[in-house]
């Protein structure tokens, strides 16, 4: 990366308008816009594929089109779905394969899955994390599994995920891994 702040993007693939999937995504990738800027963290664009559900399967679909571009053009971005039936959406699938070869290419992504059961916490690594993958992008952490028993506490969630997964993060956008991740060290950058 250059020393202009990350260009971050959450993308939520819930079919639900304002979903708490949306909401999880959008502060975890507000959080990992701060753990990647030494200086105020940028803004995060933000993708709600309910917005564009009605057009993702539809012959021309120009707001996703616009949607696909943005995301390709992120540093980094989260990619966040509710567990359905044990795996991700079908809209965040219908909305993946409008990419052609590689069209994640050189994105970092965090897999991101919420559910309401903790048996469901490898979804991200089982099924989201291969297609992300496949269209290019580079996957160097763990998916980041939150369970909606956790949502009222997200930052403490989002916090110990940082103290695991952070330096890859920052090493595979090209910064250097930060000195020694603590839970102080996490708790005073926010």
């Amino acid at each position: 990366m250059t020393s202009r702040p990350p260009a971050v993007v959450a993308v939520s693939g819930n079919p639900r308008p304002g979903s708490r999937t949306l909401q999880a995504a959008r502060a975890a990738a507000a959080r990992v816009a701060e753990h990647l800027t030494d200086g105020p963290a940028p803004a995060v664009t933000t993708v709600d594929l309910a917005e564009l559900a009605g057009e993702v399967l539809a012959p021309v679909h120009p707001a996703a089109d616009a949607a696909l571009a943005r995301l390709a053009a992120a540093d980094v971005a989260v990619v966040a779905t509710p567990v359905y039936k044990a795996s991700y959406t079908g809209l965040l699938k219908a909305f993946l394969d409008l990419y052609g070869p590689d069209g994640l290419a050189g994105v970092v992504a965090v897999p991101l899955v919420v559910s309401g059961n903790p048996a469901h916490a490898l979804a991200g690594e089982v099924h989201l994390r291969p297609v992300l993958v496949e269209l290019g992008a580079v996957v160097p952490t763990r998916a980041l599994a939150v369970t909606e028993a956790q949502l009222p506490d997200l930052d403490a969630v989002l916090d110990a995920w940082l103290l695991r997964s952070g330096a890859a993060l920052r090493r595979s956008t090209g910064l250097p891994a930060a000195a020694a991740i603590t839970p102080e060290a996490v708790a005073v950058a926010r």
